[in-house]
């Protein structure tokens, strides 16, 4: 397909937080998915049986973890790979023939101590083609934390993943690493084309700094970037509204093809035009940011400086959420003392 709408849904976050076990949190996911089933034909009949994308935003099942320890999260509110809310999930894929993508907690089989953010995909049969464990993050163990025995289990290919699909070549990015170019590059190098970012952030009539690395990350690396917000987060101690509005789609110029206001929102849908794209992509121009991109300037650089430490999980048998705090707070002073910053 050359060409289908693609929907950046903006919803209401159900916060499972104040829930008292695993059972009482599933059972918020499950109302959660058939509103979400709902909406999704809504939409559908509304823009059009082209509509083959849906965009969901960050942890749309569950909020964030709020004081809860890491094994208390985990515990409560993570889903099993091959689990129960997965496959409710693939049935409202298959059931309106769409690509589903979101972001959730996940448990590991092979970390079975800890969680992973993940951003994944769901093709129109129900099927998770791909899942992209969130890498950056303040307060939630990332692939980075075991890195030595995370490549050893997955490769470095499952790092950056790419699905190639009748609608594209699809990635994933989380939340606020929108903010970071090199995972994008990482997954243009890839040959991703269009970059489904589940958020819940700030909504702001303001030129945010996440809403300026869209455009940025869009133009640089000519591709699409549909980006789906919280229409707020219910029932949690944060006001409502703090992370409401702003879904948008964005093409490969950096402009922005729709956007939705704050509220649960269908208005971010619009045209994904591939073969437009791919012309871009093989335009012999100025304007051709891929072609022109010379890596070898940049790779003694980043082999030569680290900054934040690896495997710092795996070295740290004992890890708690405070020690994502502390590192920071090591890896500011070292900077400091090497007169980085």
């Amino acid at each position: 397909m050359e060409r289908y709408k693609a929907l950046a849904l903006q919803v209401t976050c159900e916060a499972v937080n104040k829930a008292k076990n695993k059972e009482e949190a599933h059972g918020i996911m499950r109302k959660t998915i058939e509103r979400l089933d709902q909406q999704i034909r809504a939409s559908k009949a509304f823009i059009g049986p082209d509509t083959k994308l849906v965009v969901l935003p960050e942890y749309f099942l569950t909020s964030f973890p709020l004081g809860e320890s890491i094994d208390q999260w985990r515990d409560k509110a993570c889903l099993e790979i091959d689990g129960e809310i997965y496959d409710l999930l693939g049935a409202v894929a298959q059931k309106h023939d769409v690509f589903l993508s979101g972001n959730a907690y996940e448990l590991d089989p092979h970390f079975p101590e800890l969680y992973f953010q993940t951003s994944f995909i769901i093709d129109p049969s129900g099927d998770v083609i791909l899942r992209y464990r969130r890498l950056n993050s303040m307060f939630a163990p990332t692939p980075h934390d075991v890195w030595d025995q995370y490549l050893d289990k997955y490769g470095l290919e499952a790092v950056f993943p790419v699905a190639d699909t009748a609608i594209g070549r699809l990635a994933c990015i989380a939340s606020e690493e929108i903010l970071y170019p090199e995972l994008a590059r990482c997954l243009m190098m890839r040959g991703a084309e269009i970059f489904l970012h589940s958020s819940s952030e700030v909504g702001s009539p303001q030129l945010t700094q996440k809403n300026v690395a869209k455009l940025a990350r869009a133009i640089e690396n000519i591709a699409y970037v549909v980006s789906s917000n919280s229409a707020g987060i219910a029932d949690i101690s944060i006001p409502f509204a703090s992370t409401d509005g702003g879904s948008k789609i964005v093409n490969y110029e950096g402009l922005v093809l729709a956007e939705a206001s704050p509220g649960e929102s269908i208005v971010a849908h619009a045209t994904i035009d591939l073969p437009a794209l791919r012309h871009q992509r093989k335009r012999i121009a100025m304007s051709n940011y891929i072609a022109r991109q010379r890596f070898e300037l940049y790779a003694e650089s980043y082999a030569k400086h680290h900054f934040y430490p690896v495997n710092s999980i795996t070295e740290n048998p004992s890890f708690t959420k405070r020690d994502f705090v502390s590192n920071q707070i090591a890896v500011v002073k070292k900077l400091t003392q090497n007169g980085i910053i």
